[in-house]
């Protein structure tokens, strides 16, 4: 079961991710070209909001008791996760991955080509 610091770790990990907190001290949005998709809630049990295909959200929501709606989002577009030990951590990296990339290809072509130069400047950089 991933605990609070490697769900941080996950979503930090993502090219051009960026951690903000615009809802307060007691939770972390991570964002990829000023466009949220996940959520974290800084407390013991480990909670998060993940943007999601709605076709997607309905099977995973249907598979792990661990999933719901997502709270105070768009319920057709997010899910939340209270992590448990029923749900196998590949499958919560999935969603994770699922989540940047649904957010990411959809951003404009000037913000995709602006995320891309940024992060061929960082890697030259290291």
């Amino acid at each position: 079961m991933l605990d609070l610091a490697a769900v941080h770790d996950l979503l930090r990990s993502k090219p051009s991710a960026v951690a903000e907190r615009p809802f307060g001290p007691d939770h972390v949005v991570y964002k990829i070209g000023g466009k949220m998709f996940a959520i974290v809630a800084d407390q013991e049990d480990v909670w998060f909001t993940l943007k999601c295909d709605p076709v997607l959200s309905e099977i995973v929501r249907e598979t792990y008791a661990a999933i719901s709606p997502g709270y105070h989002t768009n319920k057709r577009h997010w899910i939340s996760i209270r992590q448990d030990e029923a749900l196998p951590d590949g499958e919560v990296m999935r969603l994770i991955d699922h989540a940047y990339d649904q957010v990411r290809q959809k951003l404009t072509r000037a913000v995709k080509a602006a995320l891309l130069l940024a992060e061929a400047s960082d890697a030259g950089a290291r």
